[in-house]
């Protein structure tokens, strides 16, 4: 077979061709390669980030769990029936029967008195009612360790027969400290089914 010109040429070329080929080919898999190393080490980094913020929330989510107590109650005056309480010929405390929620079991519905478990500051509430048609008017207070905190009353008048009141304060407790909500002597509260008369507490914080 005669060879022209061209095929001459293409023949003395041929290697120079092939060699110039395997070089890109090899460089174009250099580059493939490099790219899935870059993105492997990529969604390797940002994994472990992932997984490492992930641990660190359920560290967080445990030291919080159990560094801070969980103490909460509320609760109404009566369990059941209508009617006056009091009065007393002294100062008394309330005992607060029907009972909402108890967690940490800090309240006890028998005396009416909330024992701080632990040391920090806590919230208190209260409210008051009285229906005093012909009574004596209604005075309550809350109370920590037989120290008056806040106080409560209604007049006592024909024209102001159904009133109630309420009134909140942040304290410290250490353990040990009592919290509860006084009738005052010779005074009256009125509650039914429809529980005007409640005592609510629970911890911010420790300290």
């Amino acid at each position: 077979m005669v060879l022209g010109p061209w095929d001459r040429n293409w023949e003395r070329w041929r290697p120079s061709y092939r060699a110039e080929k395997n070089k890109n080919n090899d460089n174009n898999n250099n580059l493939l390669s490099l790219y899935y190393t870059v993105m492997l080490r990529f969604y390797y980094e940002i994994f472990s980030v992932i997984t490492a913020q992930e641990e660190e929330l359920k560290a967080l989510k445990k030291r919080l769990s159990t560094a801070q107590p969980k103490v909460a109650f509320s609760a109404a005056l009566r369990d059941s029936g209508g009617g006056h309480i009091g009065p007393f010929t002294t100062n008394t405390p309330l005992q607060y029967k029907r009972v909402f929620s108890n967690t940490g079991s800090s309240y006890n519905p028998a005396t009416g008195i909330f024992t701080a478990m632990v040391r920090g500051v806590y919230c208190f509430r209260y409210s008051m009612y009285g229906n005093n048609s012909g009574r004596p008017n209604s005075v309550v207070s809350l109370m920590k360790n037989g120290e008056m905190l806040v106080t409560t009353w209604n007049t006592d008048d024909s024209v102001n027969v159904h009133e109630s009141a309420s009134n909140t304060a942040v304290v410290q407790l250490e353990v040990g400290d009592g919290v509860y909500i006084q009738l005052w002597a010779n005074r009256v509260l009125y509650d039914d089914r429809n529980n005007y008369n409640t005592f609510t507490g629970f911890l911010l914080f420790t300290v």
